[in-house]
Protein backbone atom coordinates (compact mmCIF):
# COMPACT_ATOMS: atom_id res chain seq x y z
CA UNK A 1 0.00 0.00 0.00
CA UNK A 2 1.46 3.49 -0.78
CA UNK A 3 0.97 5.69 1.97
CA UNK A 4 1.83 8.64 -0.12
CA UNK A 5 -1.16 8.04 -2.82
CA UNK A 6 -3.73 8.93 -0.33
CA UNK A 7 -7.32 9.94 -1.57
CA UNK A 8 -8.44 13.15 0.33
CA UNK A 9 -12.77 12.67 0.11
CA UNK A 10 -13.12 15.97 2.41
CA UNK A 11 -14.87 19.05 1.54
CA UNK A 12 -12.81 21.97 3.44
CA UNK A 13 -14.53 24.48 5.71
CA UNK A 14 -14.21 27.91 3.69
CA UNK A 15 -14.99 31.53 4.13
CA UNK A 16 -16.44 31.88 0.43
CA UNK A 17 -20.41 32.77 -0.07
CA UNK A 18 -19.80 30.04 -2.70
CA UNK A 19 -18.44 27.49 -0.06
CA UNK A 20 -20.89 24.30 0.38
CA UNK A 21 -23.09 24.75 3.11
CA UNK A 22 -26.23 23.23 4.76
CA UNK A 23 -29.16 24.22 7.28
CA UNK A 24 -28.88 27.80 7.01
CA UNK A 25 -25.14 28.84 8.03
CA UNK A 26 -23.13 31.17 6.37
CA UNK A 27 -19.83 30.58 5.53
CA UNK A 28 -17.34 30.40 8.65
CA UNK A 29 -16.17 33.34 9.72
CA UNK A 30 -11.97 33.61 10.46
CA UNK A 31 -11.14 37.08 12.02
CA UNK A 32 -8.09 38.24 13.83
CA UNK A 33 -7.68 38.98 17.53
CA UNK A 34 -7.72 42.55 18.22
CA UNK A 35 -7.18 43.35 22.13
CA UNK A 36 -5.38 46.39 23.81
CA UNK A 37 -4.18 47.59 19.99
CA UNK A 38 -2.79 44.65 19.14
CA UNK A 39 -3.93 42.80 15.92
CA UNK A 40 -3.45 39.02 14.96
CA UNK A 41 -2.88 39.80 11.47
CA UNK A 42 1.01 40.55 9.83
CA UNK A 43 -0.46 41.77 7.31
CA UNK A 44 -2.61 44.79 9.72
CA UNK A 45 1.14 45.07 11.39
CA UNK A 46 0.92 42.51 13.97
CA UNK A 47 3.98 40.35 14.88
CA UNK A 48 1.76 36.56 13.99
CA UNK A 49 -1.70 35.21 12.67
CA UNK A 50 -3.92 34.74 15.88
CA UNK A 51 -7.07 34.09 14.57
CA UNK A 52 -10.73 33.32 15.67
CA UNK A 53 -12.48 31.11 13.88
CA UNK A 54 -16.03 30.62 13.68
CA UNK A 55 -17.79 27.75 12.16
CA UNK A 56 -20.53 25.08 12.44
CA UNK A 57 -19.41 21.63 11.78
CA UNK A 58 -22.71 20.61 10.41
CA UNK A 59 -23.51 22.92 7.96
CA UNK A 60 -20.17 23.80 7.00
CA UNK A 61 -17.90 20.94 5.48
CA UNK A 62 -16.96 17.44 6.20
CA UNK A 63 -17.95 16.57 9.26
CA UNK A 64 -18.32 13.59 11.27
CA UNK A 65 -20.51 12.98 14.52
CA UNK A 66 -21.68 10.25 17.20
CA UNK A 67 -24.64 9.86 18.95
CA UNK A 68 -24.49 12.77 21.16
CA UNK A 69 -26.00 14.59 17.65
CA UNK A 70 -29.50 13.48 18.90
CA UNK A 71 -29.33 12.72 22.39
CA UNK A 72 -30.09 14.79 25.32
CA UNK A 73 -27.00 13.74 27.31
CA UNK A 74 -23.55 14.93 26.36
CA UNK A 75 -21.40 12.54 24.01
CA UNK A 76 -18.67 13.57 22.45
CA UNK A 77 -17.26 12.14 18.64
CA UNK A 78 -13.60 12.89 20.48
CA UNK A 79 -13.63 10.09 23.15
CA UNK A 80 -16.30 7.50 20.97
CA UNK A 81 -14.11 7.78 17.82
CA UNK A 82 -10.86 5.60 19.40
CA UNK A 83 -10.17 4.05 16.06
CA UNK A 84 -9.07 5.65 12.65
CA UNK A 85 -8.41 3.32 10.34
CA UNK A 86 -11.13 1.15 8.74
CA UNK A 87 -11.88 -1.28 6.34
CA UNK A 88 -14.05 0.15 3.96
CA UNK A 89 -16.11 -0.38 0.82
CA UNK A 90 -17.21 2.60 -1.62
CA UNK A 91 -20.67 1.85 -3.73
CA UNK A 92 -22.11 4.30 -5.69
CA UNK A 93 -26.02 4.86 -6.25
CA UNK A 94 -28.39 6.77 -7.69
CA UNK A 95 -30.89 7.82 -5.45
CA UNK A 96 -34.96 6.51 -6.19
CA UNK A 97 -37.62 8.94 -6.92
CA UNK A 98 -40.15 8.57 -4.40
CA UNK A 99 -43.05 10.95 -5.15
CA UNK A 100 -40.95 14.63 -4.14
CA UNK A 101 -38.04 12.90 -2.60
CA UNK A 102 -34.45 11.17 -3.58
CA UNK A 103 -34.37 8.08 -1.42
CA UNK A 104 -31.14 5.89 -1.25
CA UNK A 105 -33.17 2.02 0.43
CA UNK A 106 -32.24 -0.52 1.21
CA UNK A 107 -32.36 -3.10 -1.62
CA UNK A 108 -29.67 -0.38 -3.75
CA UNK A 109 -27.34 -1.21 -0.45
CA UNK A 110 -27.53 -4.72 -0.52
CA UNK A 111 -27.49 -4.94 -4.19
CA UNK A 112 -24.28 -2.88 -4.38
CA UNK A 113 -22.25 -4.68 -1.59
CA UNK A 114 -23.32 -8.18 -2.39
CA UNK A 115 -21.28 -10.29 0.50
CA UNK A 116 -19.51 -7.56 1.64
CA UNK A 117 -19.92 -6.49 5.20
CA UNK A 118 -17.48 -3.47 5.68
CA UNK A 119 -16.60 -2.00 9.08
CA UNK A 120 -17.00 1.50 7.25
CA UNK A 121 -19.48 2.29 3.72
CA UNK A 122 -19.08 5.41 2.20
CA UNK A 123 -21.75 6.24 -0.38
CA UNK A 124 -21.35 8.33 -3.49
CA UNK A 125 -24.19 9.55 -4.79
CA UNK A 126 -24.98 9.77 -8.27
CA UNK A 127 -24.92 12.06 -10.64
CA UNK A 128 -21.64 12.77 -9.38
CA UNK A 129 -20.94 16.49 -10.24
CA UNK A 130 -18.25 18.91 -8.92
CA UNK A 131 -20.72 21.35 -7.95
CA UNK A 132 -21.30 19.21 -4.43
CA UNK A 133 -18.33 21.04 -3.74
CA UNK A 134 -20.25 24.72 -3.84
CA UNK A 135 -23.27 23.43 -3.16
CA UNK A 136 -25.90 25.05 -0.79
CA UNK A 137 -27.97 22.47 0.55
CA UNK A 138 -30.42 24.42 2.31
CA UNK A 139 -34.01 24.11 1.65
CA UNK A 140 -33.96 21.66 -1.62
CA UNK A 141 -34.87 18.55 0.00
CA UNK A 142 -31.49 16.74 -0.70
CA UNK A 143 -31.81 13.03 -1.06
CA UNK A 144 -31.41 10.83 2.15
CA UNK A 145 -30.99 7.63 3.49
CA UNK A 146 -34.47 4.89 3.91
CA UNK A 147 -34.41 4.64 7.50
CA UNK A 148 -34.69 0.50 7.16
CA UNK A 149 -31.40 0.94 5.39
CA UNK A 150 -29.73 2.38 8.33
CA UNK A 151 -31.17 -0.67 10.63
CA UNK A 152 -29.97 -2.99 8.52
CA UNK A 153 -26.20 -1.27 8.34
CA UNK A 154 -26.85 -1.61 12.35
CA UNK A 155 -27.38 -5.14 12.34
CA UNK A 156 -24.48 -6.29 9.55
CA UNK A 157 -21.72 -4.60 11.64
CA UNK A 158 -21.24 -1.25 9.50
CA UNK A 159 -20.77 1.08 12.08
CA UNK A 160 -18.95 4.19 10.22
CA UNK A 161 -20.81 5.30 7.22
CA UNK A 162 -19.76 8.29 4.97
CA UNK A 163 -22.32 10.25 2.73
CA UNK A 164 -22.10 12.97 0.12
CA UNK A 165 -25.44 14.47 1.51
CA UNK A 166 -26.17 17.13 4.38
CA UNK A 167 -28.15 14.56 5.83
CA UNK A 168 -29.15 10.82 6.54
CA UNK A 169 -32.10 11.77 6.98
CA UNK A 170 -34.96 14.13 4.85
CA UNK A 171 -34.45 17.97 5.45
CA UNK A 172 -37.63 18.61 6.71
CA UNK A 173 -39.18 15.49 8.54
CA UNK A 174 -40.30 16.55 11.96
CA UNK A 175 -37.48 16.13 14.13
CA UNK A 176 -37.94 12.42 14.03
CA UNK A 177 -34.25 11.36 12.48
CA UNK A 178 -35.23 7.98 11.76
CA UNK A 179 -32.60 6.86 9.78
CA UNK A 180 -29.53 8.69 12.34
CA UNK A 181 -31.49 6.90 15.48
CA UNK A 182 -31.72 3.53 13.61
CA UNK A 183 -28.13 3.51 12.51
CA UNK A 184 -27.39 4.21 16.24
CA UNK A 185 -29.90 1.88 17.61
CA UNK A 186 -30.72 4.61 19.88
CA UNK A 187 -31.92 4.37 22.68
CA UNK A 188 -32.82 1.06 22.78
CA UNK A 189 -28.85 -0.20 22.60
CA UNK A 190 -26.76 2.81 21.76
CA UNK A 191 -23.88 2.27 19.64
CA UNK A 192 -21.62 4.70 21.18
CA UNK A 193 -19.13 3.43 18.98
CA UNK A 194 -20.87 4.07 15.70
CA UNK A 195 -19.96 7.37 13.72
CA UNK A 196 -21.89 9.16 10.82
CA UNK A 197 -19.63 11.11 8.08
CA UNK A 198 -22.02 13.66 6.19
CA UNK A 199 -20.64 15.97 3.29
CA UNK A 200 -18.24 14.30 1.41
CA UNK A 201 -17.04 14.45 -2.15
CA UNK A 202 -15.48 11.20 -3.54
CA UNK A 203 -14.12 12.16 -6.88
CA UNK A 204 -15.49 10.32 -9.92
CA UNK A 205 -11.97 9.21 -10.91
CA UNK A 206 -11.99 7.45 -7.49
CA UNK A 207 -13.32 3.53 -8.48
CA UNK A 208 -15.87 1.76 -6.53
CA UNK A 209 -14.34 -1.07 -4.30
CA UNK A 210 -12.39 -1.83 -1.05
CA UNK A 211 -10.40 0.52 0.44
CA UNK A 212 -8.48 1.70 3.29
CA UNK A 213 -10.07 4.25 5.17
CA UNK A 214 -8.01 6.71 7.47
CA UNK A 215 -11.13 9.01 9.64
CA UNK A 216 -9.34 11.56 11.35
CA UNK A 217 -11.16 14.77 12.90
CA UNK A 218 -10.44 17.49 15.19
CA UNK A 219 -10.15 16.63 18.88
CA UNK A 220 -12.76 18.71 20.03
CA UNK A 221 -15.51 17.81 22.71
CA UNK A 222 -18.55 17.99 21.05
CA UNK A 223 -21.77 15.32 19.50
CA UNK A 224 -19.54 16.52 15.87
CA UNK A 225 -16.06 17.85 14.39
CA UNK A 226 -15.02 18.69 11.20
CA UNK A 227 -12.95 15.62 9.89
CA UNK A 228 -11.04 14.93 6.82
CA UNK A 229 -11.11 10.97 5.54
CA UNK A 230 -8.97 9.39 3.67
CA UNK A 231 -8.64 6.44 1.64
CA UNK A 232 -5.95 4.17 0.80
CA UNK A 233 -6.44 1.95 -2.38
CA UNK A 234 -5.55 -1.59 -1.64
CA UNK A 235 -4.58 -2.56 -5.10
Amino acid sequence: MDWKKGIDISIPYRTENEATSAWYVGPIKIEPVRADGWVGSVKEGGSVNFRDITLNPHGNGTHTECVGHIAPECQSINQHLNQWMFDAELISITPEQQGEDLVITKNQIIKALGEKRPEALILRTLPNEEGKLHLNYSNTNPAYLEASAAKWMAENGIDHLLLDLPSVDREVDGGALAAHRAFWAYPENTRLHATITELIFVPSNVKDGSYLLNLQVAPIENDASPSRPVLYSRD
